[in-house]
Parts: structure tokens; sequence; C-alpha cells
């Protein structure tokens, strides 16, 4: 099984998923500052990286776990999935693919700071905000990773795409 977790930019909600998923993070408690500050990826990712797959490890079943920011376009996942689906037809793999979504955790004060931090290059203002989005939304994260995993088990889907629209920080 293939995780990959996906949103706007790539380098926030998804590398906590990431990261929680690949039990990095504690899950009793809110993160503090520096657990987010240190979350691999988390806030380092720009323009250049947009649409790239990012790698983030093994988890503890032995399946690799990926983030990647699509952007605006509402046609990266889609696009993803067939030629998914197209690669498991034509080279008999039948490993299953998950995409889900992180976009519905994020709170407005994390839009903010990304935009601040990504957009504008002005970190002195997007990282508070981020941080202070972070651990508003972290257990809804971990709350939509535990969730993926379990309908990933659950499905006989070769390859499954969560919208996870009833995620809400």
């Amino acid at each position: 099984m293939i995780y990959i977790y996906n949103d706007y930019g790539g380098t926030h909600t998804t590398s906590l998923a990431a990261s929680y998923h690949l039990k990095k993070l504690p899950t009793n408690r809110r993160l503090t500052t520096d657990e987010i500050l240190n979350v691999d990826y988390f806030n380092k990712l720009d323009q250049s990286d947009k649409c790239k797959l990012i790698f983030h490890g093994i988890d503890d079943e032995g399946n690799p776990v990926y983030t990647i920011g699509r952007r605006s376009s509402k046609l990266v996942i889609p696009a993803l999935k067939n030629l998914s689906l197209l690669f498991q037809a034509r080279s008999q793999i039948n490993e299953k693919i998950i995409f889900s979504n992180t976009s519905p955790t994020v709170p407005f004060t994390m839009t903010m700071g990304g935009f601040f931090s990504r957009g504008l290059k002005m970190d002195t203002i997007g990282v508070p905000l981020l941080i202070t989005g972070a651990k508003k939304c972290c257990d809804t994260i971990f709350q939509l990773v535990k969730y993926t995993r379990k309908m990933a088990e659950e499905t006989n889907e070769k390859v499954l795409v969560l919208e996870n629209k009833e995620f809400k920080p």
C-alpha cells in the first residue's frame, strides 16, 4: 500500500499528517512549537516543489508515505489516480494507492500563515500564524490519519481518493 497525503502547498498539514502516520509525533496532547517546527518539510517547500511527490518514510506496516502539494489544480489527483490505474493494469501491480486530502483540516490562521511565509517570504508574520494553526488542528489531522489508515484497510479499490470533507478544524 502507498499513502499520499495532499493539499494545496504540501508543506504544512500534509507534513504533519505524514509525521503522525509514521508515529513521529505524540498523539496524547497538543504539539509544542518545537515539535511543529521540527516536522520534516514543515514550511520548508517552495514553488519549485509544487506537484512533486515527497517521500517521508516507511510506516510500521511497511508502507511508503508521501506528500504532494497539488496547488489549485483540481486535475492533479484525478490524473495521478488514472496514471496509477494504468500502471497497475499494465504492470500487474497489486499494491493499493491511497490519496488523502488534508485540506479540510486547515484552519484560517494556517492559510494566512502559509500565504505570508511561503507566498510573501514574510516568516516573522507567517510562522507564528502557522504554529497557532498547527496547534489548533493537530488533533484533527491525527484523526484524519487514523481514518485514512482505516479506509485503506477496508477498501477493495486499487486506488482510493479520500476527499475527507467531514474533517473540520
